[in-house]
């Protein structure tokens, strides 16, 4: 396991892990402390996937969902507090994080939905089998009632990953460290020269650049758009964030979010939540949440609340 630190004294770890390339940089003089860190830190995240992924047939999630429309499904205390966690995140964001997509995801496939759009009946079809309220709960077993529903926790799963992450730096007793998993990102105290880390802001109009970097520091910072992943159709531009009320791509002008917020939880969820609703709506929302700032970037400019500016920095 390469972690040789470099002259600023950050050891780099990288590997893949739920679907993307995920990185961790961190500060330890001590070799055995850093290696212990490491493998921690890895097979914590391996148990992790394989356990929520809905990729993973053996996983609890996948037993559930090929158990829609029958029998209740005995759970665990921890899958027990991602239902519980799940709950809370659909009502603090007015239903838009919701963890029973996947009928939608299924239909919108990105390997195949830019071939053929799937159809307006289709559509209706799968949002008909999505909705949290529907999800039965009883301590200790969830069942899902209609076949054909699934439970997907790609909407948050990473973004709880990478504060457990950041919880176990500290308890090895790392002061600074970046946990980056897919862009999701926390930073722990600083880089070595400064007492931050440097992090980019993504132009949602102009793939691949950064229009502004932010300085952060026991933040965390998530970001959502579809600048990355979207193809045009009949002269219709359609992105991979769907809408959860209407079931289709969202089409709202919007083109990239930055959060910055006390968890990574908070950031993911608030990023996507913003790029549904839109600016105005997303930042109404946004500003009931202690301690989250937005910037939204949307086809007509970039505005954000009112204390998002303190975290940035000049590009470089």
């Amino acid at each position: 396991m390469p972690l040789q630190a470099d002259s600023n004294g950050v050891r780099h770890l990288e590997f893949k892990a739920l679907g993307t390339n995920c990185s961790v940089k961190f500060r330890q003089a001590d070799d055995r402390t850093a290696l212990a860190f490491a493998s921690d830190a890895l097979g914590w995240i391996g148990n992790f996937e394989a356990k929520f992924s809905r990729f993973r047939p053996d996983s609890i999630v996948s037993r559930v969902n090929a158990a829609a429309g029958g029998d209740w499904i005995e759970v665990d205390d921890e899958m027990e507090h991602m239902l519980k966690l799940a709950d809370d995140l659909h009502a603090r964001t007015n239903g838009i994080l919701d963890p029973t997509l996947l009928p939608l995801q299924r239909i919108w496939d990105w390997k195949t939905v830019h071939l053929k759009l799937p159809t307006a009946a289709e559509v209706k079809a799968a949002l008909a089998l999505t909705g949290w309220k529907k999800v039965q709960r009883r301590p200790g077993a969830v069942r899902l009632p209609e076949t054909g529903m699934g439970l997907d926790f790609g909407g948050f799963g990473k973004e709880y990953a990478v504060d457990y992450l950041a919880r176990m730096a500290g308890q090895c007793g790392i002061t600074d460290a970046l946990i980056d998993l897919g862009r999701d990102i926390f930073a722990l105290g600083g880089n070595g020269i400064h007492p931050f880390w440097h992090i980019g802001i993504e132009d949602g109009c102009k793939t691949g650049t950064c229009w502004g970097g932010l300085a952060v520091t026991d933040h965390a910072v998530s970001a959502s758009g579809d600048y990355a992943r979207y193809f045009t159709h009949q002269g219709i531009r359609y992105g991979h964030i769907l809408d959860p009320r209407t079931g289709w791509p969202v089409s709202n002008g919007m083109r990239a979010v930055t959060v910055v917020a006390p968890s990574c939880l908070e950031a993911g969820v608030y990023s996507t939540a913003v790029f549904v609703l839109g600016a105005r709506e997303g930042l109404h929302l946004a500003s009931l949440a202690r301690g989250v700032e937005v910037c939204a970037q949307s086809e007509s400019g970039i505005e954000g609340s009112r204390a998002f500016g303190k975290w940035l920095v000049k590009a470089a």
